[in-house]
């Protein structure tokens, strides 16, 4: 049973449980005064503009510079993939593996994993409860990973700074990386995880 089948709807702000007054269009929380809805206002279309927005960006994110490291003045920029090659060819193959984990995987599971979450609540598809949930569950752990070339290139923007004989750049394409990451992060945020259960019926008949 949901909490809507018993009357129930959650303050999303504080967390407590309201029942439902069917003889009012708008109701507030009775703890906090936060406006409480039976599953939040256009989750669906804002969680699909996020993402679909964050995709748009994870092109210019591979394909542009993330970085540049000159030393002596000379210096290459470099994207999130021919940083990984570099750093394998350097026989650095556990950090490369960190960063294309990190930047390349991870940043498409999320991307992969809201859009087949999305789709499967909003068109109905035969999927049960348990695996959206599992779905979502995985979605916001990895999240916590996504930022780990930007805090790479923050730490050394800091930590390499000798003027003319070494310095290192963020480009354009930590810019973009940022803005994926963000941007996920606020579609998993958007997304009503209650939508999950609305078609549970459904899907067991199907099943």
């Amino acid at each position: 049973m949901r909490a809507a089948d018993a009357g129930l709807m959650l303050c999303l702000e504080c967390h407590q449980l309201n029942r439902v007054e069917k003889e009012t269009c708008t109701q507030h929380c009775t703890r906090c005064g936060a406006p409480v809805y039976p599953r939040r206002p256009g989750s669906i279309g804002k969680t699909w503009a996020l993402l679909l927005t964050a995709a748009l960006l994870y092109l210019p994110a591979n394909l542009l510079p993330i970085m540049t490291v000159r030393s002596l003045g000379d210096g290459t920029p470099d994207t999130i993939m021919s940083g990984v090659i570099t750093l394998a060819q350097h026989g650095m193959l556990p950090i490369a593996a960190v960063v294309f984990v990190a930047s390349i995987l991870v940043p498409t599971f999320k991307l992969v994993g809201i859009a087949l979450l999305l789709f499967s609540v909003q068109r109905r598809q035969p999927m049960s409860a348990r695996q959206r949930v599992l779905m979502f569950r995985f979605i916001e752990w990895i999240g916590r990973w996504s930022m780990l070339d930007i805090f790479v290139i923050a730490i050394l923007v800091a930590i390499v700074n000798f003027g003319s004989l070494a310095s290192v750049e963020a480009g354009l394409g930590a810019v973009a990386f940022s803005s994926v990451v963000i941007l996920t992060m606020l579609a998993a945020i958007t997304f009503d995880p209650r939508l999950i259960w609305d078609n549970t019926e459904l899907t067991s008949k199907h099943e």
